[in-house]
């Protein structure tokens, strides 16, 4: 069961609230006691007023000490009970309109409480504001708290402080995978075309042309590495920029020209696809769809067979047959360089990086990826995107 979340402002309208009414509470008690301490003592009072009572009644004036006991019982008797009912009356009356008075200006304290606490957490809401507005490609927006120099103040000062430095640190790495990716690729492709020029030479032995393919193929195991540590390192960076993009589409083509790669592994691939449109990098969804496509058909079996599905909720669903998943192990797939069989360098097929960039471009477009074991061997693979 989720806990119940109470939200700062309700805290502070209540602490207030709660203030006021222990204060106006200690002030209508203090005020009943000196009002019930003013009012006449009733045994004094109505000993005093009987006598004057019962000379009045006489037809001729005479001292208190002529007056018969039992008139003047029966007289006191009656004012006391005079006099008890009217401090009755009056305390009653004082205690119901003081507990009115303390209820209706409780509510108004209430009230004021809870506009006093919108005012006082207003810069926290503005920082809140800004920072689910900000992503990689905005990271230009700031707070600017305008107001008295206090701690609210500080705390903006220091969120945006925090904000330059990040975007001098994005900024640093957006110029650092740029040139990454020139400087790593470049050397590559000089590497391959010099072996390839080697084994081309008529007069290279057997032992010149299987160094040379054995050098080939670490060199297009590096090439992939590479190409895939560029591409997850631009998703976490997030989106350069949104547009409109047909994800069946894109599956479609992706399919296509997957197909000799599914007829070489033995593996048929289906698909259902409808209409779909998402909002991203037409790009990074076409390769988060080929790294899918790909995986499922790289570990699979001999007659086993993929299934695409886009359009649905979720977004896109790849299933696959293949060798059994034990479901702890699914999600250390999803980061870099795990693969199932725990080796970083037996496998050659893949670098190691599929499913960690189907994750971080699922996340830098709103989204999410998940996994789960096949009924019959292989994974489910479901990307949420919105």
């Amino acid at each position: 069961m989720k806990p119940l979340r109470i939200s700062v402002r309700t805290k502070l309208t209540a602490l207030y609230g709660g203030a006021f009414l222990i204060v106006g509470l200690a002030l209508l008690i203090v005020n009943y006691l000196l009002v019930s301490s003013k009012l006449p003592d009733t045994a004094a009072f109505a000993d005093t007023a009987a006598g004057i009572s019962v000379q009045r009644t006489q037809a001729y004036p005479m001292d208190s000490a002529t007056i018969m006991p039992a008139e003047r019982a029966q007289a006191t008797q009656l004012v006391a009970t005079s006099i008890t009912e009217y401090r009755s009356d009056v305390l009653s009356t004082l205690l119901w309109q003081s507990l009115v008075a303390l209820a209706i200006a409780g509510a108004l304290a209430v009230l004021l409480g809870w506009l006093m606490a919108s005012r006082v957490l207003r810069p926290l809401h503005a920082i809140t504001s800004t920072a689910r507005k900000l992503e990689v490609e905005n990271l230009d927006r700031r707070i600017d708290l305008d107001g008295p120099d206090d701690e609210l103040k500080e705390l903006a000062d220091t969120f945006d402080g925090m904000l330059d430095r990040l975007a001098v640190s994005f900024d640093s790495q957006k110029r650092f995978v740029a040139n990454a990716s020139h400087e790593l690729r470049t050397p590559l492709a000089v590497q391959r075309t010099l072996v390839e020029v080697a084994m081309a030479d008529p007069d290279a032995g057997p032992e010149v042309r299987k160094l040379g393919e054995h050098l080939i193929y670490t060199n297009e195991r590096s090439e992939r590495m590479i190409e895939g540590l560029l591409v997850l390192a631009r998703s976490d960076r997030g989106l350069a920029a949104r547009g409109p993009v047909r994800l069946d589409e894109v599956a479609a083509t992706v399919i296509r020209s997957a197909a000799a790669m599914a007829e070489d592994a033995g593996v048929t691939v289906e698909s259902r696809l409808r209409p779909r449109t998402v909002s991203g990098d037409p790009v990074l969804l076409e390769r988060l769809v080929t790294n899918l496509v790909h995986n499922a058909i790289t570990y699979n079996r001999k007659g086993g067979w993929v299934h695409v599905d886009i359009g649905g909720d979720p977004a896109l669903v790849v299933r696959n047959t293949g060798p059994q998943v034990p479901l702890d192990a699914v999600p250390a797939l999803f980061e870099p360089f795990r693969r199932l069989s725990g080796d970083r360098t037996g496998d050659s097929r893949n670098a190691g990086l599929g499913l960690s960039i189907v994750r971080s471009i699922a996340q830098a477009h709103g989204g999410a990826a998940g996994a789960e074991p096949g009924g019959r061997g292989g994974l489910v693979v479901r990307i949420r995107l919105p």
